[in-house]
């Protein structure tokens, strides 16, 4: 892009009565931008997870500016005195302890109830340990699908899994993401390896930014062995790669729905195949209506 398209980089986008959600660094302090300086300067109140977090950049970067917690536990009951702030003028930042917020972090409740209002939204880009580990991989980096942290729980996550691996069958292929405890990823991995096999191409990042950046790429067996012998510590991220067979298992589906409908209802058809191979019905019954305005009937 030209210089002379280039905005000052010091400018601050925040509107009066406007919300801006500000990147923040998921390691190294010297990964916030001038420009995301610049909105926390000129906002009147900052949101954030954990006020002494974010004091320390404040701190940091010679700002004093009102923080005001906001998580999981309080978000709806802080919108709408956040919205009356806002609709009296006020500008407004919201960040999350490390990296964009919204991703895996508080705000999106906010930021909806913000946009219903019509009241402006505008962001501020800087680091994402989903996105940085994604470009160290050394997996495909598109398509991909974020994850987030899957349950912590042993049922739960092999319900997540299970459904990961049915959106497979019927077809789905990108490189997984997600984000870990360190105190979890051997037996994350484990349970992936259940779920999704041993030999599936895997890295696994971890203190991404700071003096002990590390990725680990191999297959999920081998990042396992690895976190058995010498457990990760710090942030985690895990990244799969697509499985080799998803386009197979998109063709085994459409035949097995084909010969299906030859015999019974469209309905039926979806209803049996689903069953049969563990998919999900109304992914299965959506394919089925697909194959039949493809694959007209002529009796």
């Amino acid at each position: 892009m030209p210089d002379t398209e280039l905005d000052d980089a010091s400018r601050t986008p925040l509107p009066p009565g406007g919300l801006a959600l500000v990147a923040t660094p998921i390691g190294n302090m010297d990964d916030f931008s001038p420009r995301a300086v610049a909105t926390l300067a000129g906002a009147e109140v900052i949101l954030c997870e954990d006020t002494r977090v974010t004091q320390k950049l404040l701190v940091r970067h010679g700002l004093s500016i009102p923080l005001r917690p906001l998580h999981d536990h309080n978000e709806d009951d802080e919108i709408p005195g956040i919205l009356v702030k806002l609709r009296s003028g006020a500008k407004v930042a919201l960040v999350s302890d490390a990296g964009t917020p919204l991703v895996s972090d508080p705000g999106f409740r906010l930021v909806r109830a913000v946009i219903e209002a019509g009241l402006p939204v505008t962001g501020i880009p800087g680091p994402s340990a989903a996105v940085l580990a994604l470009t160290l991989s050394g997996l495909p980096p598109h398509p991909f699908m974020f994850q987030g942290f899957l349950p912590p729980r042993a049922g739960p996550r092999q319900a997540a899994i299970a459904r990961i691996k049915a959106m497979e069958q019927a077809g789905l292929s990108a490189t997984l993401i997600f984000y870990e405890a360190p105190h979890r990823v051997a037996e994350t991995l484990a349970a992936l390896i259940e779920g999704l096999g041993p030999e599936r191409p895997a890295a696994l990042a971890r203190e991404l930014t700071k003096r002990f950046e590390e990725v680990r790429r191999g297959t999920l067996a081998s990042l396992l062995a690895g976190a058995e012998s010498d457990p990760p510590r710090g942030e985690v991220v895990l990244l799969l790669g697509p499985p080799e067979d998803a386009g197979q298992g998109a063709e085994d589906l459409d035949a097995a729905l084909l010969a299906a409908m030859a015999g019974m209802s469209l309905r039926d058809a979806a209803a049996s195949v689903a069953l049969a191979q563990g998919l999900p019905r109304k992914a299965v019954y959506a394919r089925a209506l697909e194959l039949a305005r493809e694959n007209p009937r002529t009796d």
